[in-house]
């Protein structure tokens, strides 16, 4: 929990002086619990607030320089150690410490001007009872104190230990109405709102005894479960549901919302009716909030049966979604990513990530994102509560008459059912009466499609108990033309009896109706005979508001030869059934795929499959993504210049050596190869020297020498330059160039001079 204390407007209702002392903390901490002041109606300068961490806040101009935060058990008076609650825990250290007196308190760690500091508080074990959590603050030289309002919280444990389930002692049966309201819109949640894709999957639950559970949290989910939860797919949920027989009584089913928002009071709201006896007296249901990693709301185990031995009359409750445990995505549109081991079902909160949809960063409640509401509407049976709820419960002990059952796929789009053939039976023995429908689009190939064909029970004509005398009739057909050409007259139209009463009577519904008709207003020599109105045209739109338009024709212009002022064109609005959008059904996403490289920058995919038949249209829905993806850097080897020419041969005469040398013109990167040596020397001999040949070699190089200067100028040697490596061996250079050349010198024996040596040979 947050801990906040937030100064306001005036001063605090109560104080007290804090005086550390070096003593034991023994009674130090009640002493300052005592430590009362006048109290000072009226304050609402300093506030504590809880979210999931504890905050004393100041609210602008005000400020404090110190602070004390307790927490104690309800009804404690602070003077043993088991009167304290939970645990708080240091935030930052230069702002906060435990008082050294006092230690389950915290306080400053420095005086000084501040306006809101934070501590985190963890509760202490179930079955505490209630904490009250405490704050005093420091402003100027007096300690101020509030046993009562914005500087002291009483946080009382939410009982969510799991009670177990009492048997129920009601009577009879009762019949509810669940009715699901969405209020998940981008108004609402507007963080990464999906605006394209956003839906209720189809809701699926049951009435059900307690050795049944749907889910529950701190359970794992079944396979149904995560199919719901992560496809938003009943089928599975439903096959788990039936499997257990008796513990079940009804199976509550509801149509999927397209798209998911619906405002709290819509009538139109997606509902299912539902019983519950003795035995099941508990209600489950779960749907998937899409698109979703594996994120639903629902109840679980909602107990119906009240410990007065009655049935409840209402449940209102806002839901927020929870995670199924199947898959760890933290938003709505992650890829899968299967939780490996299958994680426990938990509700989400605020601060489950910060990519997630519903982070804050100050752990607030998470806005629900839809509310049920179940409703009793029935009781049947004999009710052994003695003193019924109140007058509601009176006249609903009226029974009602189960409807059927709709267990008809999402998946599957059916045309309406046509009328009840006629019974089997001429007698009142029992036959049977046959109905059928057509399969228009099968969205999903792999969910079955029921039985297009429905029967029920019948007896012949005159057995039945319901009213036998109703005949079913046609539309009306069109209307025939005017009896007249000019003026007015009269039309008619007909129908037939398409089903007669079942009780073989005669039908007395009217197969004929006519009424008045006007061809021309006037019959005059400026008058014109126009034919009958043609049929309309289709209606320009096939879902929705639309136009339809019909025609006549001038069959004789007026005989004094003017225009004819008859109307031969009529357009009109049509309404076709309301348009509904098909979604396209996919597969889930795929796995990325490798990146295209090996190393450095590429690309990676992933697709999804159409699953909905194309017939029903062009599926707009992108199939592959295409991202960035980045490896290891390439590896990059060293480059070589080429190798230099061989030098002269360091001695004239004897043995003596050759190098040649290359220049690394790119370094190794990213594990590339190294480079390879930079110099190269050789043995070389000239000739062999002759005893006492060095010495007059000497004295003849030297002689050659002042030759060559008295024969051309050269300018004193260069310094070396910078050795090309620091260390594994590089080289350097120095030159001599010619500075003036005799006319009689030969070119070869007057030119620049470049020397090479090698440098830093020391491994690197």
């Amino acid at each position: 929990r947050l801990l906040l204390l937030q100064p306001r407007r005036s001063v605090p209702s109560e104080r007290c002086l804090l005086i550390p002392t070096s003593g034991r903390a023994d009674g130090y901490c009640s002493r300052v619990l005592r430590a009362q002041s006048n109290r000072k109606e009226g304050n609402s300068e300093f506030r504590l607030r809880r979210y999931t961490r504890m905050t004393v806040t100041a609210a602008s101009p005000s400020y404090f320089r110190g602070f004390t935060l307790i927490a104690m058990k309800d009804g404690a008076e602070g003077d043993k150690d088991e009167d304290y609650a939970g645990n708080f825990q240091i935030i930052d250290e230069e702002e906060t410490q435990f008082m050294t007196n006092c230690p389950p308190a915290v306080t400053e760690s420095t005086p000084r001007r501040r306006t809101s500091i934070q501590v985190f508080w963890t509760a202490p074990p179930s079955g505490s009872g209630c904490v009250f959590l405490k704050a005093s603050i420091v402003q100027k030289r007096i300690i101020y104190f509030q046993d009562e309002g914005l500087l002291t919280k009483k946080l009382c444990e939410k009982d969510t230990t799991d009670k177990p389930l009492l048997d129920c002692c009601a009577c009879g049966t009762a019949k509810y109405r669940v009715t699901f309201y969405g209020n998940w819109s981008e108004k609402i949640h507007p963080k990464d709102y999906p605006r394209r894709a956003n839906h209720w999957s189809a809701i699926i639950g049951a009435s059900h005894s307690k050795n049944y559970v749907l889910w529950e949290y701190g359970g794992f989910a079944s396979e149904g479960v995560k199919q719901v939860a992560e496809l938003g797919s009943p089928v599975k949920m439903e096959e788990e549901i039936r499997q257990k027989g008796d513990e079940v009584l009804t199976v509550i089913k509801m149509k999927a919302q397209w798209p998911a928002w619906q405002p709290l009071n819509v009538r139109a709201a997606p509902s299912a009716e539902f019983s519950v006896d003795r035995t099941r007296h508990l209600m489950s249901f779960l749907t998937m909030l899409g698109p979703s990693p594996d994120w639903n709301v629902g109840l679980s185990a909602e107990d119906l049966c009240t410990k007065e031995c009655g049935w409840v009359q209402k449940v209102v409750q806002d839901l927020i979604p929870w995670d199924a445990g199947t898959d760890s995505g933290v938003s709505y549109e992650s890829p899968n990513k299967p939780s490996v081991p299958q994680e426990k079902i938990r509700p989400l909160t605020s601060l489950d990530h910060p990519q997630s949809p519903f982070y804050d960063p100050e752990g607030g409640a998470i806005t629900p994102v839809a509310r049920v509401m179940v409703e009793r509407i029935a009781r049947k049976g004999e009710q052994c509560n003695i003193v019924p709820d109140n007058v509601d419960d009176i006249v609903a002990d009226i029974a009602q008459e189960e409807k059927e059952e709709d267990d008809t796929p999402e998946t599957c789009i059916y045309s309406n059912w046509s009328p009840w053939s006629a019974c089997s039976s001429a007698t009142c023995e029992k036959g049977k009466r046959m109905r059928q429908r057509m399969l228009k689009a099968q969205l999903d190939l792999s969910v079955p499609c029921p039985h297009t064909q429905d029967f029920e029970p019948c007896m012949g004509p005159g057995c039945s108990d319901e009213d036998a005398s109703t005949c079913m009739m046609s539309e009306w057909i069109t209307w025939a033309p005017c009896s007249v050409s000019c003026g007015a007259g009269t039309r008619s139209r007909e129908r037939y009896v398409k089903q007669f009463p079942d009780d073989g009577s005669i039908c007395t519904l009217p197969t004929e109706e006519t009424e008045n008709c006007v061809v021309n207003e006037e019959c005059s020599p400026s008058s014109c005979l126009v034919t009958e109105w043609g049929e309309w045209d289709v209606c320009s739109a096939t879902c929705g508001l639309g136009m339809k338009r019909r025609e006549r024709m001038v069959k004789m212009p007026p005989a004094d030869g003017s225009i004819c002022g008859a109307e031969v064109l009529e357009v009109e609005k049509c309404m076709m059934p309301e348009c509904h959008t098909i979604p396209c059904l996919l597969t889930p996403w795929s796995d990325w795929s490798d990146c295209s490289v090996t190393c450095g920058k590429g690309l990676r995919t992933r697709q999804r499959m159409l699953k909905s038949p194309v017939e029903l249209g062009e599926c707009t829905e992108e199939l592959e993504q295409v991202e960035k993806c980045m490896l290891p850097e390439c590896p990059i080897d060293c480059v070589m210049t080429e190798w230099s020419e061989w030098s002269e041969c360091n001695k004239s005469c004897g043995k003596g050596h050759t190098i040649r040398t290359r220049m690394v013109m790119l370094e190794p990167q990213f594990g590339g190869d190294p480079c390879p040596e930079a110099i190269q020397r050789k043995k070389c001999k000239i000739r062999k020297c002759n005893r006492g040949q060095g010495n007059s070699d000497e004295k003849k190089r030297r002689k050659e020498q002042r030759e060559k200067r008295r024969r051309c100028r050269m300018r004193p040697w260069s310094s070396w330059t910078e050795c090309t490596k620091i260390c594994g061996g590089g080289i350097q250079e120095r030159l001599m160039t010619v500075k003036q050349k005799i006319k009689t010198a030969q070119l070869s024996s007057c030119k620049d001079r470049k020397e090479i040596r090698a440098c830093n040979v020391h491994p690197c």
